[in-house]
């Protein structure tokens, strides 16, 4: 009985791990898919770090940029402060010479 059941196992389990086994053409395509998927992403990854290091290189650029837009607006701030200080001593030299026209004028 023991030989018997011994013997219907082994013609179960024989051509289930004959089946199950892989053959070497099956296995040289799993590489050959593998090594595949390894170069996509090592590609993947090399166009990251590019996009990356443009994207860096842009930020700089850009900071760089608004950097000299605050200095020019400082520069045009204090150029229009001049120009109100010169109106404002302008102005007053008006209304002296006015006043003296006027006192003149009354002598």
């Amino acid at each position: 009985m023991k030989k018997s059941l011994l013997l219907i196992s082994m013609m179960l389990v024989l051509p289930t791990l004959m089946i199950s086994c892989a053959t070497t053409g099956e296995l040289e395509k799993v590489q050959a898919e593998q090594k595949m998927i390894d170069a996509k992403a090592d590609q993947a990854l090399q166009d990251a770090r590019a996009a990356k290091t443009e994207a860096d290189a842009a930020q700089v650029k850009a900071d760089a940029a608004k950097v000299k837009a605050d200095e020019t607006s400082v520069r045009a701030e204090n150029a229009m402060k001049a120009a109100e200080e010169r109106e404002r001593i302008a102005d007053e030299k008006a209304k002296k010479a006015d006043e003296a026209f006027k006192k003149s004028m009354k002598k």
